[in-house]
């Protein structure tokens, strides 16, 4: 079963692509494409300080072969197994 997003904000558009988000239960979520790599990190927040404990975790990793930096979310979500939650709150940062 795929994650499910209730909001989402790209912090970056040019490369990488990059972008904050939290699940319906509240957990955050950092997403980011770079050199053709994505990936999902799940942390304890938005806050890079808090990065390095035990609740930091790689959710998923990816190559698609193409060295690229820039990625649409839905594209990115589709390779991740992510899913919007019907409603869910997209911005830029």
């Amino acid at each position: 079963m795929a994650l499910t997003l209730a909001r989402v904000v790209q912090t970056c558009s040019a490369y990488p692509s990059q972008w904050d988000a939290w699940t319906v239960d509240g957990h955050y979520l950092y997403l980011r494409y770079r050199h053709g790599v994505g990936s999902v990190e799940r942390y304890p927040g938005a806050d890079i300080d808090t990065w390095d404990g035990d609740e930091s975790e790689l959710l998923a990793e990816w190559d698609d072969g193409t060295d690229g930096g820039t990625i649409e979310l839905a594209d990115f979500l589709t390779a991740a197994g992510l899913q919007l939650a019907p409603g869910a709150e997209e911005s830029a940062g």
